[in-house]
């Protein structure tokens, strides 16, 4: 089992940054993989980005490339999550997820098997 609390969300005025954490606990050689997830209300969870442990590499959605910023710690005990130039339309829960897949698709919620509670994160126009 994998443990994975989020911190760092709270309230921004648009253009503002936040850096949101996620430390993971318990068996984290098991995962391959973390990623970061938002929930909109009244809106489905989507992918935001994510991290491959095996060659580093990265993947981002299209609404945050160029604003955000994923990284983590060599350990993986944690990822963060550099938000710039934040907008209204970024307001959301934001969770972090492991996978423990060796082949996964990093946009795919079905690919992670463990998740945090999230963190609110409200940007103010």
């Amino acid at each position: 089992q994998v443990q994975l609390v989020e911190s760092g969300g709270g309230l921004v005025q648009a253009g503002g940054s936040l850096r949101l954490s996620c430390a993971a606990s318990g068996r984290t050689s098991s995962s391959n993989g973390m990623g970061w997830f938002r929930r909109a209300h009244g809106k489905e969870r989507e992918s935001v980005a994510a991290i491959r442990w095996s060659d580093g590499h990265i993947y981002y959605a299209d609404s945050v490339k160029g604003r955000f910023t994923i990284s983590s710690d060599n350990a993986k005990n944690a990822v963060y999550l550099q938000m710039n130039s934040l907008k209204p339309e970024d307001t959301a829960v934001y969770h972090c997820a492991a996978t423990k897949a060796i082949i996964w698709r990093m946009d795919t919620t079905s690919s992670y098997d463990y998740w945090g509670q999230g963190t609110q994160v409200t940007v103010s126009s």
